[in-house]
C-alpha cells in the first residue's frame, strides 16, 4: 500500500502506524514480519466482477473451525505478525467472527476487517468495536448504480454506506476501498467527496489484479495515461485534503509503479523531500507479495497475497504458518523473497527496480505465461525510466483519458 498522503504532506493525525517520526524523517520499514490477510470463509452474498476467490453464496465445505482458526491466531501472535486482517468472501458470514477477533485481542494481536459492509447493521458494529477491532475496510466501488451494477446486487451501495457509518458512529477508524478500472473511473471525484462528506479516516485505490473473476476485467484495466490521470487526480485530493484540515488518508494499492510516479513528480518540484522518499520507498522494496504481506484462505493454505491462488506453500493445518513461510527451499518463495535476479524484460532493465520490486506477477503471469515477465500494470514510459529503447511488444502505449470532476 502506497500511502500517499503522508508521503506528500506528513504524518495524518491518529494513524496507527506512521511513516514519519516527528522530525519529518521516515521510519525504517517494518518488513521482518508479514502483515496476513487471512480469509476466514469464501462465502459471500454479493457477486463482483473482479472477486480474486470467485465467491458465492452458498456454505463452502471443510473451512478452518472455530478450534483450528483459534490456533492458527494464536501461532500467527507467537510469530508477532503487525496485523491481521479479516476478509472473505465476507467475514460476516461466519457466525465465530467475534470468538475469533476475541481471542486475537486476547493475544495481543491487532486486528482488522474488510468487508463489502452490507450486513453491518448498529448491533454489529458495536459487537465488532467491543472485540477490540482496529479498523474496517469496506468496499464501494463507484457509487450508487455504478457499484451495484459491478458488486452484482441492486441496493448493496447503500447497505454499504450505512455499515460504513454504522462502523464509524461506533467508534471505530473506518475506510472505503475502491478497485482502480474504466468504469469506475469517472466516479472518483464522488468517492473523494463522500470521505470528506462521512468524514472517513482513508480512502484505498487498488490497481487490478488479473485473477479470478478479475481475469475477465482485463480489457477494463485503465491505460498507461488513465493510471496517470488518476494519480495526478488523487495526489492533488490529498494535498487539498491536507490544506483544508481533513485528516483523510489517501492510499493506493496493487501497484508498485504508483511510488516511483510520485517520487519522480516530486523530484522537480520538491527535490529534498523526494530524496527523503526515494530512501523510503528504497528501504520499503516495492511489491510486498511473499515478503511483508502474506494470505491464508478459509482451507487453510497459505499464499504469497491474495490474488496467488493457484500456488500454495503450504498448508496451515499441516504445519505453523512461520515454518511455512520462512522455507526458503520452496523454489517460489526462495525467489520472492530476492526477486531482482529472476525478473526479464524493462522491469529487469529498470533503474527503479528497487523502488517497486517489480511489481505484480500475478499480473505478468495472466498475460504472458511468465512469472517474471514484464508486469503490464507499469504505465511508466522507457523515457522516464531512463531504459534504453525496446521492442514494440516491451514498451507501453497508451491513450490519454481524463479524470471527471
Amino acid at each position: 500500500m502506497l500511502r500517499i498522503t503522508e508521503l506528500l504532506c506528513g504524518p495524518v493525525h491518529g494513524s496507527q502506524t506512521p511513516l514519519q517520526r516527528k522530525d519529518g524523517s521516515f521510519l525504517p520499514p517494518s518488513a521482518e514480519r508479514p502483515v496476513v490477510i487471512w480469509n476466514l470463509t469464501r462465502r459471500c452474498n454479493l457477486h463482483c466482477l473482479h472477486c480474486y476467490s470467485q465467491s458465492q453464496d452458498r456454505v463452502y465445505a471443510d473451512e478452518l473451525t472455530t478450534d483450528e482458526g483459534k490456533r492458527l491466531i494464536a501461532d500467527l501472535a507467537d510469530y508477532k505478525i503487525p496485523m491481521l486482517i479479516l476478509s472473505g468472501g465476507d467475514p460476516l458470514f461466519r457466525e465465530d467472527l467475534y470468538a475469533l477477533a476475541e481471542h486475537a485481542r486476547d493475544l495481543g494481536l491487532r486486528c482488522a476487517l474488510s468487508t463489502n459492509g452490507t450486513l453491518i447493521d448498529a448491533a454489529v458494529a458495536k459487537r465488532l468495536r467491543l472485540t477490540g477491532m482496529t479498523y474496517v475496510g469496506v468496499s464501494l466501488d463507484g457509487v450508487g448504480p455504478v457499484h451495484d451494477r459491478f458488486r452484482g446486487m441492486d441496493g448493496s451501495f447503500a447497505l454499504a454506506l450505512q455499515g460504513l457509518r454504522h462502523c464509524r458512529d461506533a467508534g471505530m477508524k473506518v475506510g472505503v476501498r475502491t478497485a482502480l478500472c474504466r468504469r469506475i473511473l469517472p466516479d472518483l471525484p464522488a468517492i473523494c467527496d463522500l470521505a470528506e462528506q462521512e468524514n472517513l479516516d482513508r480512502l484505498y485505490f487498488a490497481h487490478l489484479v488479473y485473477a479470478g473473476r478479475g481475469v475477465g476485467l482485463i480489457h477494463d484495466d485503465l491505460l498507461p495515461e488513465e493510471k496517470r490521470g488518476a494519480l495526478d487526480y488523487l495526489i492533488q485530493r490529498s494535498i487539498d485534503f491536507h490544506r483544508r484540515g481533513f485528516e483523510i488518508e489517501v492510499t493506493t494499492g496493487n501497484n508498485d509503479a504508483d511510488g516511483v510516479y510520485l517520487y519522480l513528480k516530486m523530484r522537480s518540484s520538491a527535490p529534498a523531500q523526494a530524496q527523503s522518499v526515494f530512501r523510503f520507498l528504497q528501504r520499503r522494496r516495492g511489491n510486498s507479495s511473499g515478503t511483508s504481506l502474506g494470505c491464508i484462505d478459509s482451507l487453510g493454505h497459505v499464499y504469497a497475497d491474495p490474488f496467488w491462488r493457484h500456488y500454495s506453500f503450504g498448508n496451515v493445518r499441516e504445519r505453523a504458518f512461520a515454518a511455512i513461510w520462512e522455507d526458503a527451499t520452496d523454489p517460489i518463495m526462495r525467489v520472492l523473497k530476492d526477486r531482482r535476479h529472476a525478473l526479464k524484460g524493462r522491469c529487469a532493465r529498470c533503474p527503479y527496480l528497487e523502488l517497486c520490486g517489480g511489481n505484480s506477477r500475478v499480473r505478468a503471469e495472466a498475460t504472458t505465461g511468465d512469472l517474471w515477465a514484464s508486469d503490464p500494470g507499469c504505465y511508466l514510459s522507457d523515457e522516464e525510466l531512463g531504459i534504453s529503447s525496446v521492442g514494440k511488444e516491451d514498451s507501453c502505449e497508451s491513450t490519454h483519458v481524463s479524470v471527471r470532476g
